[in-house]
């Protein structure tokens, strides 16, 4: 009898020594599938922070770009749609505050022209790059860019970034990128992340394509992110871009100058999570004013 309760009281112990080795198996597990989710987010979230500095979509915020990354262009990226899509020409526009503030300027005026035809030229230390702005497909956008145009917003900037795999595209607009900074591609620099000090919704996103010549909006990585960074697309993007950034002018004349740009390539490398996200150009691209005229 006591051999047989001994006999027992041991298949008891094993049975529950089996038991409490599987509920730390499963713990455990749990524990492992948790830290894993929370590192994926982690790491999702340092990446997007680090490529709003790159994106077109790289208005700026350093999360943005932006590109880019932002504001900023990235292969691919896209812009996550959060504005409501407005009837263009728009009748009015809306421009809300937004920081960092790279230069202060005015908000644009909320009623647009939207009956006028405006032309803008770049003029650079390269030669003048001119366009014809969207004011029809894209009011508010054009409206901003003539605003700061007018307020010698891009006066005495340099274009920071240029890419030249998987899209193919010049980034401008960050007075923080100053004629006389030597850019240098650090990721804990303000460079491509500057705002005007507000920032308003995409348009004409419709079926967007980035073809050469396309000159379009840089963002956060959402729709209603744009603020003054701009890129111009010198080889078809469509492949590597997204709809998610406001097309807003197109090149008439002077897309050869970003063209030999391209060809020499970049002076230093933006790296982000092991891959390349363009660089700062080798060869010196500086805004000295944008002229408009209206018509």
């Amino acid at each position: 009898m006591a051999g047989k309760n001994e006999r027992q009281r041991r298949q008891a112990r094993e049975k529950y020594r089996r038991q409490q080795e599987l509920r730390v198996a499963r713990q455990r597990q749990t524990r492992k599938r948790w830290l894993t989710g929370i590192s994926a987010v982690v790491a999702a979230g340092l990446i997007a922070a680090l490529l709003v500095v790159f994106l077109p979509g790289g208005s700026g915020k350093k999360a943005s770009a932006s590109a880019s990354h932002s504001a900023s262009a990235s292969a691919s990226a896209s812009a996550t749609a959060s504005a409501a899509t407005v009837a263009e020409p728009a009748h009015h526009c809306t421009y809300t505050k937004a920081t960092p503030v790279a230069k202060k300027v005015s908000f644009p005026p909320a009623t647009p022209d939207y009956t006028a035809g405006y032309t803008a030229t770049i003029n650079t230390n390269l030669g003048p790059i001119s366009l014809n702005l969207l004011n029809s497909k894209a009011t508010c956008t054009v409206n901003s860019f003539v605003h700061l145009a007018e307020a010698g917003y891009f006066n005495n900037t340099q274009c920071h970034r240029i890419v030249t795999s998987g899209i193919y595209v010049l980034q401008c607009g960050d007075p923080y990128a100053t004629a006389t900074t030597k850019l240098t591609c650090s990721s804990t620099g303000k460079i491509g992340t500057g705002t005007p000090g507000y920032e308003f919704a995409s348009e004409n996103l419709t079926k967007a394509t980035y073809p050469a010549g396309t000159v379009a909006m840089a963002n956060e990585g959402t729709a209603d992110t744009n603020g003054s960074q701009f890129f111009i697309v010198y080889k078809d993007s469509t492949s590597g871009l997204g709809p998610s950034y406001t097309p807003f002018a197109t090149i008439s004349s002077g897309l050869g100058i970003v063209q030999n740009v391209a060809k020499d390539g970049y002076a230093c490398q933006y790296i982000v999570s092991g891959q390349s996200e363009g660089g700062a150009p080798k060869e010196k691209v500086i805004v000295d004013s944008v002229t408009i005229k209206k018509t």
